[in-house]
């Protein structure tokens, strides 16, 4: 029996909406229509965080709780209605993105199982300058929201400070994000280099809630991520549907709101009374473009005082004054520390470190590996409640064309005599498998 498919009449063009039933969130009930009718509600709302920019397609075709894959390049079997853009990554190499303007192309996307959007910070007609600097507020485990709510309000001042304004969302999933429209005047480097100036600002104000610190090990409170502003990174855009279990919502607050919102109040459920009542608190944003000029004398006034650059995502080159790529927990007097004789490697083939870090599970979803986490706890119930949230570091690793989970732990807080030894991983995915096959 071939399943079942609506057409909705969008823009002027008709769009296909396939198994409009399935079920896309399983622990609340709602359908792949059901995602497809909040867009539709938040259209105007939606468009205007991803209009006119090449978008990364991350599809859920399982739904939310399935395992994504990315893909860039837009589909060849695609309406002659779709637009892309060819954009060239920092590999060297190109891709063909979806550029979407109106609600047929975002139905279209959506109906390709994209719950949430992931626009670059660019415009079709501009590739090669941002107008947009987003602040990325990821907190490390057992941080409390209000102690992200008060970095978001710190934030606010620095952007107040620099002359930026600052637009404040929701991220829909553990974290908060802040963006600041700019005039297109500056390349991604020079936004990334006024990105960590921003952050590191943030963090002198209040460093006993924020931190730049780009290694997990070293990390405190909320990390704000600077990298997001690299080129080749995408965040979820506003009114993304995130694909938490509540299904929760990339959602626009006003300032005032900030100090006491709560991010479970905003759900694919709830997020459209709450646009019929206000409208989009994000319709001024393209009017509000700033200068990055303050942020540039910003960042010239930490070089001068001994500031450097700070570490870039790993797939990038090493770029001229940035700082060696090594975890501090492998440094030994600036440099690597060589294998002792005999115990060159752990089971994942990686050098034995100075900090007391082990590895407890590789795998595919994030699901699978806190199993893994859970059968270690119950070999080590001694060790266990020894560990605090941040010795627990949950990284989510990516592959070429999706993510995969690893699970590390710092036994710093434990006695030395009575830390256990790396042992064989719980979980012992290998993600290079598939492409080595190929």
């Amino acid at each position: 029996m071939p399943s079942r498919r609506e057409i909705l009449d969008l823009a002027g063009h008709e769009v296909v909406v396939t198994n409009p039933d399935k079920v896309y969130f399983p622990r609340t009930g709602h359908t792949k229509m059901d995602v497809v009718q909040f867009y539709l509600a938040v259209a105007a709302g939606a468009l205007r965080g991803v209009d006119g920019r090449p978008m990364a397609l991350k599809r859920y075709v399982n739904g939310a709780e399935g395992q994504p894959f990315f893909q860039k390049r837009a589909p060849e079997s695609r309406p002659p209605w779709i637009e892309t853009v060819e954009l060239k990554y920092p590999s060297g190499r190109t891709a063909h993105e979806v550029v979407v303007r109106n609600a047929a192309q975002l139905i279209w996307v959506v109906n390709l199982g994209c719950i949430d959007l992931n626009p670059h910070p660019v415009r079709d007609d501009d590739l090669d300058h941002p107008d947009e600097i987003r602040v990325d507020l990821d907190p490390m485990p057992g941080v409390a929201w209000s102690q992200i709510r008060d970095v978001a309000m710190v934030t606010k001042e620095v952007l107040d400070d620099v002359g930026l304004v600052g637009w404040p969302k929701t991220s829909g999933s553990r974290g908060f994000h802040i963006y600041a429209r700019l005039e297109r005047r500056w390349t991604f480097d020079e936004v990334r280099r006024c990105a960590v100036a921003l952050s590191r600002e943030i963090e002198r104000r209040a460093p006993d809630l924020a931190t730049t610190k780009w290694w997990k090990e070293e990390r405190h409170g909320v990390f704000i991520d600077y990298n997001q502003n690299a080129k080749d990174r995408t965040v979820a855009s506003v009114y993304s549907v995130r694909p938490t279990p509540d299904a929760r919502v990339s959602t626009p607050l006003r300032w005032d709101e900030v100090p006491g919102c709560e991010p479970s109040d905003f759900t694919l459920e709830t997020v459209p009374e709450r646009y019929a009542q206000l409208g989009d608190l994000w319709e001024g944003v393209d009017a509000a473009a700033g200068s990055l000029v303050p942020l540039l004398e910003l960042a010239e006034r930490q070089a001068d005082e001994g500031f450097t650059d700070a570490p870039w995502p790993p797939h990038y080159a090493k770029q001229p004054g940035e700082p060696p790529r090594v975890q501090p927990s492998k440094r030994a007097d600036g440099r690597v520390p060589e294998p002792a004789p005999g115990k060159a490697s752990g089971p994942t083939g990686r050098r034995r470190t100075t900090m007391p870090l082990i590895e407890v599970a590789r795998a595919a979803t994030q699901a699978e590996a806190m199993v893994g986490l859970e059968r270690w706890k119950e070999r080590h119930p001694d060790v266990w409640p020894q560990l605090s949230p941040v010795d627990v570091l949950v990284d989510s690793m990516r592959g070429k064309s999706s993510n995969w989970t690893r699970i590390r732990l710092n036994l710093r807080n434990v006695p030395e005599a009575d830390r256990p030894p790396q042992e064989a991983l719980e979980v012992d995915y290998d993600p290079w498998a598939a492409e080595r096959e190929r």
